[in-house]
């Protein structure tokens, strides 16, 4: 097994019996995923590989606010605690922790009914209402970082799936201006080069240079719309999207991969997690069960809806100024996120034409 963790080591520490088999979850794109059967149960292995969220101490961090989270009723998966009375094993330098295996599956939008819509914006503000509990007063309403999370790689998505086209702002990051189309021009301009020199030119090629062209375009006639400095900020889960959410008989049954928690705005978030939920293969939003996910979001979190109409302008914003699954291709010759681009690179098209239709079902 390639990246095979230290599995004597680890079910020491947690005192965890045996290993009997140990099967890589292949769906986290930076960090890396086991399910593990032993002789004492089923559990998930979760190696916090990327640099940027592995500081051991804000992975204690994190656990501890799901562990809070739990006592409220929220459905998570706290991890377990070894031997040592730590929910962190660093061996080799790497730090793993260890979670109980939830029976459940992903869900996108279009397996939910418009009821399962409403339940899951009313989880999100429940999320958002309670972190407000459990989590310290400092930072809220503020530019303040987070305590203890590192910002998130420029233009990379979190763990088990990506933001449509476009990444979340770094956890705990103070909200700021839109991006600045002058950046983005010249970005275009660099993507662009590069699809012209790739070798062989295949059928990728050609859709990226269509799309830039495009979202050129675009840019030039709607530069003058850039958003100001975003409005308050609270906890927020900083990855909320279907890989992320475990379902079991139609009900959620755990949130999963708390490593963006941190301090964004929140109403930024629910328009994020809907886009990705709600996004259909042709690249339009399902306005019907956005609508009900958002009404439920509004009346758990206590956000308003002009709260949620600056959101949506900022995330249109965001998304038409982004091309991380092009950086990834292109830069790194990561082609993992290859698939996501023809509906997310179409959404910010048929976004920006749809505008006011879409800021109604988010505000409405």
């Amino acid at each position: 097994m390639s990246h095979a963790p230290p599995l004597g080591a680890l079910l020491r520490q947690y005192a965890a019996g045996s290993a009997l088999t140990c099967e890589p979850v292949d769906q986290g794109l930076l960090n890396r995923g086991y399910r593990l059967c032993t002789t004492r149960g089923r559990y998930f292995l979760k190696h916090h590989f990327d640099p940027e969220t592995a500081d051991p101490a804000a992975i204690a961090r994190q656990h501890r606010a799901t562990q809070r989270l739990a006592d409220l009723g929220v459905p998570v998966a706290p991890p377990l605690t070894g031997t040592d009375g730590r929910t962190v094993a660093v061996v080799g330098g790497h730090a793993y922790a260890l979670h109980p295996w939830v029976d459940g599956r992903h869900r996108h939008g279009g397996q939910l009914t418009a009821e399962q819509c409403a339940r899951l914006g009313a989880l999100l503000g429940v999320v958002h209402a309670s972190l407000e509990q459990v989590m310290p007063a400092q930072g809220r309403g503020s530019a303040k970082p987070a305590e203890g999370v590192a910002p998130a790689e420029g233009g990379a998505p979190a763990e088990g799936g990506a933001p449509a086209d476009g990444a979340a702002p770094s956890p705990g990051a103070a909200p700021a201006d839109g991006a600045d189309p002058a950046d983005t021009f010249a970005l275009i301009d660099h993507l662009l080069a590069r699809v012209r020199h790739h070798r062989p030119s295949d059928a990728f090629d050609e859709l990226a240079r269509h799309r830039l062209l495009e979202r050129r375009a675009l840019l030039e006639r709607h530069a003058d719309r850039r958003p100001p400095q975003g409005a308050s900020v609270g906890w927020v889960h900083g990855d909320f999207h279907p890989f992320n959410l475990l379902y079991r008989d139609g009900e959620p049954a755990a949130i999963v991969d708390w490593d963006r928690l941190g301090v964004q705005p929140r109403a930024e978030e629910a328009v994020r997690a809907a886009v990705i939920f709600f996004v259909r293969p042709v690249g339009a939003l399902d306005l019907t069960k956005v609508r009900a996910y958002a009404r439920a979001y509004r009346r758990t979190a206590g956000a308003t809806a002009s709260e949620l109409a600056a959101a949506v302008h900022r995330v249109w914003w965001e998304r038409l100024n982004d091309f991380w699954i092009l950086r990834w291709h292109y830069e790194r010759g990561d082609t993992r996120a290859d698939p996501q681009f023809p509906a997310a690179s179409a959404l910010a098209v048929w976004w920006t034409r749809e505008y006011e239709a879409v800021r109604e079902a988010f505000a409405g």
